[in-house]
């Protein structure tokens, strides 16, 4: 079944010097994140920014089918820590996004950790949405 998610965003001003929040999403989780240009290009300063909202989104999204892949090969992970870096480029857009993960997977090899890693990164629905991005790259590490 779809589904849809829905955020509300107000901004005053103009670009530089303008200001704005995420007021609400859909299932109440968070709101009143402040947001601005400055944000995006300089020190956050406690505000956010759309790319750094992207590496929270490319994160938990990879993880969640990095789970599944594992899940599916008979290795449920016991743990999976996962990190996305969103990189902004003023009048390019996001040149780039970084995963990287380390995870806890019992009775699984490096390289077959590797390998799931590589398939949930193409098959995550972030990571497909991110397709224009000229570089999503992966470092997967398997803990001892």
């Amino acid at each position: 079944m779809a589904t849809d998610r829905k955020a509300e965003v107000t901004w005053q001003g103009d670009l530089m010097s303008g200001s704005g929040s995420v007021d609400s999403v859909t299932s109440g989780a968070f709101g009143g994140l402040d947001v601005s240009w400055p944000a995006r290009t300089e020190e956050p300063n406690g505000k956010t920014s759309p790319e750094e909202l992207i590496a929270a989104a490319h994160a938990a999204c990879f993880s969640m089918a990095f789970s599944s892949v594992l899940a599916q090969a008979g290795h449920a992970p016991e743990q999976l820590n996962t990190s996305a870096t969103v990189t902004f480029q003023p009048g390019e857009g996001i040149t780039k996004s970084a995963l990287e993960v380390v995870g806890r997977v019992p009775g699984m090899d490096a390289s077959e950790f590797e390998e799931a890693a590589v398939q949930a990164k193409e098959n995550c629905p972030v990571s497909k949405a991110l397709a224009g991005v000229p570089e999503i790259s992966l470092n997967a590490a398997l803990e001892s």
